[in-house]
């Protein structure tokens, strides 16, 4: 370097520019105290570029992973709100359930099924009724009246038979109820029809109160242990399906949580 800088001769990376920074005159140079030489300001500089590319290749991988990250969290999100849902809604479904067809079917004293054989089957009389003609329209009907006697083959008692429940709450002089319409003969025509298939069919299953209460019996339950079975059975599902979405959701966020600290662990 002394011979290069004596003899004035300038380095390859060197334009003159730079012997003037350095303080050269064409004999000995002096560098200034604190200047770089060209060839290291092109170090620098490539070192610099390279940082620069190493940052943004840290940050778009870092973007990649908080899209993800936020793309997971959003899923994990509605996952659970869904899970939540299914619930609450199968909560609902058991309230429902539980006023109007487990409280009918726990009230109900007809338990016992056996069989009945006809005795008797006749129209007494007529009873009126009202049927909806429109909004805030209510007109007057009537409607023939069919009793039906049975005896119990169980305990050969002689009882008028019902058709559900509700036909004893309705009217309890009569076992069978029509719909209520304006056209009495066609209410008629559907009592007769029945009658004749009592007539038709001597011998029938029945449910009865075995502790005696009701003096009577019933040819249908309006809400059967199958009924209840059915009706209980796919809100009961629905409400373990929204724990076990649930439950995965959180047990995969544990599991996730878990994984990282063990690889921070292991840095």
């Amino acid at each position: 370097m002394e011979q290069v800088l004596t003899t004035g001769r300038t380095h390859p990376l060197l334009s003159d520019g730079d012997f003037n920074t350095y303080g050269y005159g064409g004999g000995t140079a002096h560098p200034k105290e604190g200047s770089l030489t060209k060839y290291e300001l092109h170090i620098k500089c490539i070192i610099f570029n390279l940082r620069n590319i190493y940052q943004k290749i840290r940050d778009h991988d870092l973007l990649d992973k908080r899209k993800t990250v936020t793309a997971l969290k959003a899923g994990e999100d509605r996952a659970i709100l869904l899970g939540l849902a299914m619930m609450v809604c199968s909560i609902m479904m058991y309230f429902l359930l539980g006023i109007t067809l487990l409280r009918s079917y726990m009230q109900s004293v007809w338990t016992e099924e056996a069989q009945c054989s006809l005795l008797n089957a006749s129209i007494t009389e007529t009873f009126n009724c009202s049927f909806s003609c429109g909004p805030d329209c209510w007109k007057i009907s009537q409607y023939p009246c069919l009793q039906v006697y049975v005896n119990l083959t169980s305990s050969g008692q002689k009882l008028l038979l019902y058709h559900t429940e509700e036909t004893m709450k309705i009217n309890s002089e009569c076992s069978y109820i029509p719909k209520c319409g304006k056209n009495y003969e066609e209410s008629m025509s559907t009592v007769n029809v029945v009658m004749e298939n009592f007539r038709k069919y001597q011998r029938f299953s029945c449910f009865y109160d075995p502790e005696g209460t009701q003096k009577n019996v019933i040819l249908t339950k309006l809400y059967s242990s199958n009924v209840l079975f059915h009706s209980l059975f796919w809100p009961t599902c629905m409400m373990i399906g929204g724990v076990a979405i649930v439950a995965m959701v959180k047990l995969t966020q544990y599991l996730s949580l878990l994984c990282e600290r063990i690889q921070r662990i292991n840095r």
